[in-house]
This record gives C-alpha cells, structure tokens and sequence, in this order.
C-alpha cells in the first residue's frame, strides 16, 4: 500500500501585521430638521496591532450628498491600516437630514472625537490625515482649507483641534458650479436643475428651505474650498480618473492650480481608464501613491 503524506513546512515573512477593528463608535448626535430624534453618527477604525501609537487617516466616502456608507472601499482602508496607519470611516449628515455646512461640522467634529479618545484606542492625537472620494473628496477638500477655521467648529469636544496634516482627494468635486463643465450641454443642463444633488446640498430642499437668488450666489461662492486658503492649509494630494463621467476631471485640477499659484504643496495625478469609483482605484499601483503620500506628512513629519 502506497504512503500518501502530504505532510509540509510552511514559512512566512511576518511583513504584515493583525488588524483589529472598533465599529459603530458614535461620535456626534446632532439635531436634524424632519425628526425630533437626534441623528446618531457612527464611525468605524481599523488600525494595526502594535504597541506603538498610530497615526491617523479620516476616510470620508462618497454618495453624492445623498448617501453615506463608511463601509465603503475596504480594499483601500484595509491596505492603509496594514502600512501602519489607523484608519476611522465615518457617517455623516447628508441629504435631507443635512445641507451645507453641516456635513463639514460633523467630520470636524469626528476628528475632534478622534483625538479625545486618542490614549484609549491607541492614536497619535493631532496626526491625523483625511481622505475622501467623489463628494467625500470634496468635504476633505474643505476640511484641508478650512483648517483653523473656527466658524466650523460648532458640536462636541470644542476643547480640542480639528487640524488635519494632509488631504488625499480622489476624483472629488471643487467648484459645485461646474461639476459637468468637461460634459455635454444636456448634461451641465441636468446639473443646473434645482433636483441636483448640489442644488439641495447647498439649498435645501422645498418648500422647507427658500432661498432667494442672492444667498444661493452667496452660498455657491462659501461653499468653494479655494477661498479659505490660509498658512494653515495643508498638502493635497488629488487623483482623478481621466474616463470620469460623473465629476469633471477638471474639479480636481481647478483646485490643484489654485494651490500651487499661493504656493501651497499639491501633487495630482490623472489616472488612465480609471472611471468614477470602481476596482481601478482598488489596484495597488493607486494604494502605492497613497500610502507613500500619508507616510511623508504623518509619519516623516511627527
């Protein structure tokens, strides 16, 4: 009878570490205008097993200020807490629970959380990082230029900083005016429409919210990130898709050039056949850039 032993040696490299997650923290509970309930906002970290304090990256996902799902891109937030870095997820107040700027109060607010609760889930308070995609793009955008901004900062923990070192802004918008600008007619057309997506993020939604034709002026121009650049704003990092057929490639190089002409520290990067979302921005070759990115600002510069 023959032996059958498929008895073998297994060795490993022991390069990457254990993550662990804490899900469904609550960091904010703020009041919204169609419940007597306050919203529960939620956030999720993944971060390495280690004995060393790590620091911190805010994703923001997208939805198109409709929808808020912190689950979203796995792939990357798992990559990113494997290269050493603690990576939170959050919700936010969307549409019609919220309007601008209430979406940019509470990411101020989760990262003001983060670094209140920094001893206890192992972080490195006030090295923090945000990252964002489609309008989370845009909210990271307005937290990276709004930076010491203290008509932002309203909710809880006032006692610490919303600062963040770097901002990581994938194929998110700038200019809410021009979000079609590199698209058909029909399609600026759509986006010109009250029903818009950010025509009711920045207006609300009647009859609840009138708004007469100044203010809407006025609140388009609050809304562009570019105004509020400062010595504060930190380093940008933009990528976009160049087969993008939901935001305009030209979102991301609108604010890219604004940046560099006041000497602010940017890099963009346009992706070939990558769209709006999908597994090209799962691929390493994109994960690479980013982490290298993040280990430049939070890690070289603690």
């Amino acid at each position: 009878m023959e032996s059958n032993n498929n008895q073998k040696t297994l060795e490993f490299s022991n390069v990457k570490p254990e993550i662990i997650e804490f899900r469904d923290l609550t960091y904010s509970q703020p009041s919204v205008r169609f419940s007597q309930r306050p919203l529960n906002l939620k956030l999720d970290i993944l971060k390495p097993v280690q004995d060393e304090k790590c620091p911190i990256v805010l994703y923001i996902p997208g939805g198109g200020f409709l929808s808020v799902h912190k689950e979203q891109a796995l792939q990357q937030r798992l990559a990113i807490a494997e290269a050493g870095f603690a990576v939170a997820s959050l919700e936010y107040r969307s549409i019609p629970n919220g309007k601008f700027p209430e979406p940019l109060i509470d990411i101020k607010t989760a990262i003001r959380f983060l670094n209140t609760n920094s001893e206890k889930f192992g972080l490195e308070r006030e090295n923090i990082a945000v990252m964002g995609v489609s309008a989370g793009g845009y909210l990271a955008a307005m937290v990276g230029t709004t930076n010491n901004y203290k008509e932002f900062e309203m909710g809880e923990y006032l006692d610490e900083s919303s600062m963040v070192k770097a901002v990581v802004d994938l194929y998110g918008l700038s200019d809410l005016r021009q979000i079609a600008k590199d698209f058909s007619e029909e399609v600026q057309h759509e986006h010109e429409s009250e029903n818009s997506a950010e025509y009711l993020f920045l207006n609300g939604i009647r009859p609840f919210d009138r708004i007469s034709e100044n203010d809407k002026s006025k609140i388009f121009k609050n809304a562009d990130p570019s105004i509020y650049l400062s010595e504060h704003t930190p380093p940008f990092l933009f990528m976009h898709g160049d087969k993008d057929e939901l935001v305009s490639p030209s979102q991301t190089s609108y604010l890219y050039e604004i940046l560099v002409k006041n000497d602010i520290s940017a890099d963009r990067y346009l992706v070939k056949n990558a769209g709006h979302g999908g597994n090209a921005w799962m691929q390493p070759e994109i994960i690479e850039v980013i982490i290298n990115y993040l280990n430049t600002h939070l890690k070289e510069s603690y």
